[in-house]
């Protein structure tokens, strides 16, 4: 009697908010708007000279970067209530990031436009997100 192992991908799986079916992370709607908020924010600051790059510049990166990464890393989990804690940090980035953005707009590195078509695709990302925990919460309460 020999053990069986089962190679999986190296693709993180994740929850449709419908049902239970999984699927990549290539086709969550929730990562795939944060890592379009990261590239947005990324192409933006790459223009700033040096000293707005390493002050605000940084720190925006770094905020908008961590949504995805928290996103992906969430879905890498087993339990629904790991994954749930992640969505949470995600969500706290995505709030940081809008703080950085307010500061880059205080600051003259963005203008209105930009600042206000990134803080919708914020907003919009926090609605989904928001949603898709409402969905890991029924997964946690619902007797098994």
């Amino acid at each position: 009697m020999g053990i069986k192992i089962k190679f999986v991908t190296l693709r993180k799986w994740c929850v449709s908010k419908r049902k239970m079916t999984v699927k990549t992370l290539d086709t969550f709607e929730v990562y795939q708007l944060s890592l379009k908020i990261g590239e947005e924010v990324w192409n933006i600051v790459a223009k700033w000279d040096f000293f707005a790059k390493d002050t605000v510049g940084k720190q925006l990166v770094r905020s908008a970067d961590s949504i995805a990464a928290n996103v992906a890393e969430g879905q890498g989990r087993y339990f629904y209530k790991d994954r749930r804690i992640y969505c949470f940090y995600s969500r706290g980035s995505a709030f940081e990031t809008l703080t950085w953005l307010e500061k880059g707009k205080q600051r003259n590195l963005l203008d209105e436009a930009k600042f206000q078509q990134l803080s919708a695709m914020i907003e919009e990302f926090k609605a989904k997100l928001n949603g898709y925990i409402s969905t890991l919460n029924q997964q946690i309460t619902t007797p098994k």
